[in-house]
């Protein structure tokens, strides 16, 4: 059974095939009896826009539960995070072994970013389908 990631929240507008969802973004201590005494507790209020639903079967203001799968948010953290470390990190060092100058292999691992954020900038129609939140 796949886990799933859900925010209760209202639609805040319609757009052509995208509904966009107004949630509160709380911090696992937010939700705490003493977070009103904790400098630690946090929320934020997020804008969630879900493509591929039925615009028709919502209206402004109705309250919905936005979800999506535990390995979307995972795929999420991976591109935003992991994949570009991965590549900061084998440049660096790579350019290390050949130059051994310090400053010219820092420049150049985080040159060698500006291609992976290029082709993520291209591909972001698909991604963000596989990246999507559904509405309950």
């Amino acid at each position: 059974m796949s886990r799933k990631i859900k925010h209760s929240g209202m639609v805040s507008s319609i757009e052509g095939r995208c509904v966009r969802v107004r949630i509160l973004q709380t911090s696992a201590c937010a939700q705490c009896k003493v977070a009103g005494h904790c400098n630690a507790s946090e929320s934020k209020e997020k804008t969630v826009e879900v493509y591929g639903e039925d615009p028709t079967s919502f209206y402004v203001g109705q309250d919905v539960t936005v979800v999506a799968s535990e390995t979307v948010g995972m795929r999420a953290v991976t591109m935003a995070f992991s994949v570009p470390f991965l590549i900061l990190v084998a440049v660096l060092f790579f350019s290390m072994k050949v130059t051994g100058n310090e400053p010219l292999s820092a420049l150049l691992s985080i040159i060698a970013l500006i291609p992976y954020y290029i082709v993520i900038y291209v591909n972001r129609n698909k991604i963000r389908e596989k990246l999507s939140f559904h509405i309950e």
